[in-house]
C-alpha cells in the first residue's frame, strides 16, 4: 500500500471560504491542504478540486487556488461524495490520496465510496478538518476502519518521491520545510 506518483490522483475535498470561519483548525487546513497541491504538483500526480455548493458556501479558498496547476478547475457539487460526478476521473489511478472539508461528511463519503470501487485511499489527516475535533476523529476513524490508510502531507509526499534523486525533490523539500 505505497503510494506511487504513476497510480495516485489527489483529491481536494471543500476547502471553501464559508469554511474559514466554523473549523478552527481552517487555516491548518488551507495550508497543509495548499502544500499537498504544490508537491503533486512538482511531483506530476493529478489533482481533482470539489466544491460543495459553491453559490453559498464560496470557492475554493487562494491558499489551494492560486497553488492549482493550469487547466486543473473545481467541481461544484451538492452531493456530499464526489463519486459519480461529471469531471470526477481516475483514469487508471488506483491510489487517491485525499484532503479536505469535512472528514466526517464530505471526505468520508468520498473515501467510502472509493474504497467500495476498490481503490486504495489514503487519508492525509493533518490535512482534513470539521467542525469539531470530535467528528474530525470519529471520520478519520471511520475510513481507518473501512480500510483507507491514514498519511500526513509530509509522509504523502515523499513516499510518492520514493528517493532524494526523483524528479520534483528539491521542489517538494522546501515545500514541506
Amino acid at each position: 500500500m505505497k503510494l506511487g506518483r504513476d497510480h495516485t490522483t489527489l483529491v481536494v475535498i471543500d476547502v471553501q471560504e464559508a469554511f474559514r470561519k466554523a473549523l478552527d483548525r481552517f487555516d491548518d487546513v488551507a495550508a497543509k491542504s495548499a502544500q499537498l497541491v504544490r508537491g503533486a504538483a512538482a511531483i506530476g500526480v493529478p489533482i481533482v478540486v470539489t466544491e460543495q455548493y459553491p453559490k453559498g458556501l464560496g470557492a475554493t479558498v487562494p491558499e489551494i487556488s492560486e497553488s492549482l496547476p493550469s487547466g486543473v478547475q473545481a467541481i461544484d457539487k451538492v452531493r456530499f461524495s464526489a463519486v459519480g460526478l461529471d469531471g470526477f476521473e481516475l483514469g487508471d489511478r488506483d491510489q487517491v490520496l485525499i484532503c479536505g472539508i469535512e472528514a466526517h461528511v464530505c471526505v468520508a463519503q468520498t473515501a467510502l465510496d472509493l474504497i467500495d470501487l476498490d481503490a486504495e485511499v489514503h487519508v492525509v489527516a493533518d490535512a482534513v478538518g470539521s467542525r469539531t475535533d470530535a467528528d474530525r476523529d470519529i471520520g478519520l476513524a471511520r475510513m481507518e476502519r473501512a480500510g483507507a490508510e491514514l498519511t500526513s502531507v509530509e509522509m504523502a509526499l515523499f513516499e510518492l518521491l520514493g528517493s532524494a534523486d526523483a524528479p520534483g525533490f528539491k521542489e517538494v523539500q522546501a515545500i514541506v520545510k
